[in-house]
């Protein structure tokens, strides 16, 4: 065997062995997940990054991570009426979803996506926020990881933990005090509703001061909520209650 023949073999073992690392290391940090509350999430810390890039204060980073028995069932309810309907059913993937927006992406005008909540929890809570098609094929990658490995149930606590609705207010726990004076736990319908409602921009749109636009929202994510049954519609995803 040459020496140029016995580089390529070389070359290909080192590649082989980066691989199989990468792969057990992102199974490890996926199952680390499975049990522990992320302390952070990269897109908390790009957000604050952002801020020191233009000369700003970074925002003071709201986050407190409840698990879902210590939420209003109206809060998952809420979002999954908002953002994912077909969240209990998919393996997530909406395919459908991500076609109607592809031929909506493909007419011009505002970019929509077909994100499911898996989906965003694989983007928010692992990787980096973009548009290439290298970061959404490890977003895919992500996300059958945390269905294989976490389960509906975890996935929407963490993603009713790391949703940012508010400017640096990450989490129901987090919004609901802040918003609220109460905690995740006492919500109702219609302030739940509200939280699902700045979830395509907390930025731009507010739950402590809303416009117009997200009170209109919130009527139709609450109206939503109701034609889907209410909480019985979710109720296999959510743990089992002591009083039940």
């Amino acid at each position: 065997m040459g020496k140029k023949g016995l580089g390529l073999r070389v070359l290909k073992l080192l590649f082989v062995k980066l691989a199989l690392s990468l792969f057990l290391l992102s199974l490890v940090w996926v199952l680390l997940y499975r049990w522990v509350a992320p302390p952070a999430t990269l897109h908390m810390l790009k957000r604050r990054a952002e801020a020191g890039a233009a000369g700003k204060d970074a925002p003071q980073i709201r986050y407190q991570f409840v698990p879902l028995e210590e939420m209003s069932d109206q809060l998952p309810l809420a979002v999954v009426a908002s953002e994912d309907q077909r969240f209990p059913d998919h393996n997530g993937f909406d395919v459908d979803a991500i076609l109607d927006a592809f031929q909506r992406n493909r007419k011009g005008g505002n970019i929509r996506g077909g994100s499911t909540i898996s989906q965003q929890v694989a983007k928010n809570v692992f990787l980096w926020h973009g548009r290439s098609y290298f970061r959404k094929a490890v977003e895919a990658y992500f996300t059958m990881l945390i269905e294989l490995l976490w389960g509906k149930e975890r996935i929407l606590e963490v993603y009713l933990n790391i949703a940012e609705m508010g400017d640096g207010v990450f989490g129901v726990e987090a919004a609901s005090q802040k918003y609220f004076n109460r905690s995740a736990k006492e919500v109702g319908r219609q302030q739940s509703a509200l939280l699902a409602a700045v979830l395509p921009n907390p930025i731009k749109y507010s739950a402590q001061h809303p416009s117009a636009y997200v009170l209109r929202r919130r009527t139709r994510i609450a109206r939503a909520m109701g034609k889907l049954g209410g909480a019985t519609y979710i109720e296999d995803l959510l743990p089992e209650k002591e009083d039940k």
